[in-house]
């Protein structure tokens, strides 16, 4: 099954990747945040028992996603090893992504190894020490990051880096893709920032200047040795298709703007037309709550009292997240809407609409574009 490509009539039975927040305990302080983690478990996250039953429904998709372990640090969890052994045992592709804490060790990584993971997402989000670990609220987490890159490297693990973008580090993007060329990693994802959480208290950059960004990540995707993606800025894909570039292939090889470490890794899962909130992704957080996606904050139904799986295939705010022509404004009328579509959590995040238009986009619906339909080039996007 995990051979088969994800296409478009994947979207309204089972997600491409699924992401479970085990934990919102976390050691650092970042100021972007989405989980407003603490240093404590909520004291209404999940059981162990609760959290192998909700991977056996996950199991039972009927095509499995792949399964990120995220939080808050999943490290904090004392039951993480088991957690993920369980989901390799129900055939389920893991990938874990680790703070850049003391808990976050050789060990830790053969560990989760052992259990089955078979990608990490690693946190980076300056060029130095001075602005990443300004970001983090952690001195020295730069230095742990190094350390982390290392050992992944040592134990052969292929590596995702997440890099969330905001008004500090705007100018430091050509540093940071410098940095990551000499580290061996498979994916550079780049992280447009959505106001939730402690997200709320940080600057993003202004609608134009997605443009600029895009253009250096096109270059960066041509010319390093990794493949780059965006995360939450699904109209990097109209830009790379106006630059005569295919979405989900970059020219060196590497992957495309949509694919994960773990797809690029295993060649699997090649993510398809329009992957984004609710469409193609499905988050559960520490407790159970059942979201279109960690930064769309539209409570569906919570586990064990609903299935993801039914959630997934008859909810109606993924139903409607599924079908680009529901969307409002600008996006509903976009003829790349379903290449695109917007950022779904940044339109609910600004406008208190799901549906609602893209509100950090400049691009002039109906001008300078090719119409794209099922099967054209940009059928085969990603996230």
């Amino acid at each position: 099954m995990h051979n088969i490509p994800y296409t478009q009539d994947d979207f309204q039975r089972h997600p491409l990747m699924f992401y479970y927040e085990v934990t919102q305990a976390c050691d650092l302080v970042c100021k972007h945040c989405r989980a407003s983690a603490q240093e404590k478990p909520a004291p209404d996250e999940m059981s162990t028992e609760q959290s192998l039953a909700l991977i056996d429904d996950v199991a039972k998709f009927d095509r499995k996603p792949t399964m990120v372990f995220t939080g808050g640090d999943p490290l904090k969890r004392a039951d993480i090893f088991r957690l993920l052994h369980h989901a390799a045992k129900r055939g389920i592709q893991t990938a874990l992504t680790p703070s850049a804490t003391p808990l976050a060790t050789k060990t830790a990584f053969q560990n989760a190894k052992e259990a089955g993971v078979q990608a990490l997402g690693i946190s980076l989000d300056g060029p130095d020490a001075a602005v990443h670990d300004s970001f983090r609220g952690f001195e020295g987490s730069f230095r742990k990051t190094m350390e982390m890159l290392a050992t992944a490297r040592e134990l052969r693990f292929p590596v995702q880096i997440n890099t969330s973008l905001t008004r500090r580090n705007f100018d430091l993007l050509d540093d940071i893709a410098l940095l990551l060329a000499d580290q061996k990693i498979m994916m550079w994802s780049v992280f447009f920032l959505v106001p939730v959480g402690r997200g709320l208290e940080e600057e993003r950059i202004r609608p134009e200047e997605y443009e600029t960004v895009f253009a250096k990540l096109w270059h960066h995707s041509r010319t390093k040795p990794y493949a780059v993606k965006t995360t939450e800025a699904p109209h990097y894909r109209r830009y790379v298709l106006q630059q005569g570039g295919h979405p989900l292939a970059s020219p060196r090889g590497a992957g495309g703007p949509g694919e994960s470490a773990l797809a690029h890794q295993s060649g699997t899962h090649r993510a398809p037309l329009g992957v984004t909130d609710g469409r193609g992704i499905m988050f559960v957080s520490h407790n159970g709550e059942i979201y279109p996606a960690g930064f769309l904050p539209v409570v569906c139904g919570r586990f064990p009292e609903v299935s993801p799986v039914d959630v997934y295939k008859t909810h109606e705010v993924f139903r409607q997240l599924q079908n680009p022509d529901n969307y409002h404004g600008i996006c509903g009328a976009c003829e790349y809407r379903m290449v695109c579509g917007g950022s779904r959590a940044r339109a609910y995040a600004v406008t208190g609409d799901y549906l609602g238009a893209e509100p950090d986009c400049t691009y002039p619906a109906g001008q300078h574009a090719v119409a794209l339909q099922p099967g054209s080039p940009g059928g085969q996007t990603g996230t």
